[in-house]
C-alpha cells in the first residue's frame, strides 16, 4: 500500500520547489510582457512566438497558486503582466481572441480556435478573483499612493478582467453550434460533426467562473454541459466516450467518428465529480468513476505501459501518426481523476489504478536532472522531444496536476 503521507508531500515539493519556479523564472518575457513557452529541457527559449491559449493557461495557473495556496506577490505579479499583454494585445478589440502572436503582440494567426477564447475565460475570472483578495491588503508597489488608492486600483481592474471573462464567456457560449465559425474548412454541405472537446471543458469553465455568472444562467449553462457529456457522447454501448457524432447524436463510421481519446474523457470526469460534488449529487460523481476507471482499463497500453493517446473504436487504425505515443497531459489528468474518485468514493480501485498511473508517470515523464516535465514519450517510454514547453504544453498540466493531487491528498491525509 502506498503512504498517502509522503505522497502528498512529494506533490508539494514537486509543485512549489521545482515545476512553479521553472515558469516564473524561465518563462516572463520582461520586455513586451506574456510568456514565453517554447522552452528546451534546460529552461532556454528556443521560439518566441505566443500561443494565445497558453498565455491564457499561465495568467490562470499563476491566479490560481495565489487564490488556493497563497497570496504571494511574484505569483500575483506575473499573472497581472500575461494578463495585461493578452489584454492589449491578445484580440482583435471584439474579445475575438487570437491563436498565435509574435512576441512583440502582432497577430500571427486568426481567431479560429474557440479553446483561446475558453482560457481567456478562466485567466481573466481567475485573476479577477485574486485582485479582490489582494485589494484587502495592497501592495504599496502596485498602488498609486496609499493604501486606498491601491485598493481602489485594485478593485476596478477587478471588475475590469471580470468584464471582459463574462463577455468571452458569452462569446464561447454562442459559438457551440459552429466553434471555428468562417474559419471552418469544411466543404459547404458537408458530413456535419460535433465533437467532444467543448462542451468537456464547458464543464469546467462554467465553475471556474460561477462567481461572476447569475446563478440561472449557470445552472443552465452546467445543465447542457452534463446532459452533452453524460448523455450523448458518453455511449454506454461501448462504456466509452467519443471524441465525435454526427449533429443528430448518432456514431459515424469515418476516421473521426471513431476516434477515442481516453486523456480527454478521463480528464472530463474529474470535471463532472467536481460538478456532482457542487451539486450535491453522489450517483453523478459514481457515475464519472465508474467510466473514468473503464476508460483508464481500455486505454492502458498492455505490452509497454502508459495511456494510450488516440484509439478506435472499432480497433481499425488510426491516421494520426503520433497515436501510441504517450502524453504528459493525458497521465496527469488521470492521476487527479483517480485520486479524486477515491477521495469522493471510496472506491479502492480508484487507488490501485492510482497507485499504477504514478508511478508510471513519476518514472517516465519527471527530468531527474532538469525541472518540469517531458511531454512526449514513443510507446515504448522513451524520451521523444527533450523540450518543457512549446506550441501546445505550457505552464498547465503539470503544475495544475500536482497543485490538485496534492491538495486532495491533503484533504484524504486529514
Amino acid at each position: 500500500m502506498i503512504d498517502l503521507n509522503q505522497l502528498r508531500e512529494k506533490y508539494k515539493h514537486e509543485l512549489l520547489d521545482s515545476v512553479v519556479p521553472f515558469w516564473l523564472n524561465k518563462s516572463q518575457d520582461k520586455e513586451f510582457g506574456g510568456y514565453f513557452t517554447c522552452l528546451n529541457r534546460e529552461g532556454d527559449v528556443y521560439d518566441t512566438d505566443k500561443f494565445i491559449w497558453l498565455q491564457g493557461r499561465e495568467v490562470w495557473m499563476f491566479a490560481k497558486l495565489y487564490n488556493t495556496v497563497e497570496p504571494r506577490q511574484e505569483w500575483l505579479d506575473a499573472a497581472i503582466q500575461g494578463a495585461e499583454f493578452l489584454k492589449q494585445h491578445g484580440h482583435d478589440g471584439q474579445l475575438n481572441w487570437y491563436f498565435a502572436l509574435d512576441r512583440e503582440g502582432q497577430p500571427l494567426v486568426e481567431p479560429y480556435n474557440i479553446f483561446s477564447y475558453t482560457f481567456a475565460t478562466i485567466a481573466f475570472g481567475q485573476l479577477s478573483i485574486a485582485l479582490k483578495t489582494a485589494a484587502a491588503h495592497p501592495c504599496p508597489s502596485l498602488g498609486r499612493g496609499d493604501g486606498e488608492g491601491s485598493s481602489n486600483m485594485l478593485l476596478s481592474l477587478s471588475a475590469e478582467y471580470a468584464d471582459i471573462a463574462k463577455r468571452t464567456f458569452d462569446i464561447v457560449l454562442s459559438k457551440t453550434d459552429n466553434p471555428k465559425g468562417r474559419w471552418s474548412k469544411a466543404a459547404p454541405g458537408a458530413r456535419e460533426m460535433k465533437t467532444f472537446d467543448l462542451p468537456m471543458i464547458l464543464c469546467n469553465v462554467a465553475l471556474e467562473i460561477e462567481s461572476l455568472l447569475d446563478p440561472a444562467f449557470l445552472q443552465k449553462a452546467i445543465d447542457t454541459c452534463l446532459h452533452e457529456v453524460m448523455d450523448v457522447f458518453y455511449r454506454p454501448e461501448l462504456g466509452l466516450i467519443v471524441e465525435a457524432l454526427g449533429k443528430d447524436g448518432q456514431l459515424v463510421d469515418c476516421f473521426d467518428g471513431r476516434k477515442l481519446n481516453p486523456g480527454h474523457a478521463i480528464e472530463a470526469m474529474w470535471f463532472v465529480m467536481d460538478l456532482g460534488k457542487r451539486l450535491g449529487r453522489p450517483e453523478l460523481i459514481q457515475q464519472a468513476v465508474d467510466i473514468c476507471l473503464q476508460e483508464v482499463e481500455y486505454g492502458w497500453d498492455k505490452q509497454y505501459g502508459g495511456i494510450f493517446y488516440f484509439m478506435d473504436r472499432l480497433g481499425h487504425p488510426r491516421h494520426e501518426l503520433e497515436w501510441d505515443q504517450k502524453l504528459w497531459w493525458v497521465h496527469i489528468e488521470t492521476l487527479i481523476s483517480l485520486i479524486k474518485g477515491y477521495q469522493l468514493t471510496g472506491d479502492e480501485h480508484c487507488l490501485r489504478w492510482f497507485e499504477r498511473v504514478h508511478n508510471y508517470t513519476w518514472s517516465h515523464f519527471r527530468d531527474p536532472e532538469y525541472p518540469e516535465w517531458y511531454g512526449y514519450l514513443n510507446r515504448q517510454g522513451e524520451v521523444l522531444l527533450p523540450l518543457k514547453g512549446g506550441k501546445w504544453k505550457g505552464c498547465f498540466h503539470v503544475p495544475r496536476g500536482l497543485l490538485n493531487v496534492w491538495k486532495i491528498l491533503e484533504d484524504i491525509t486529514k
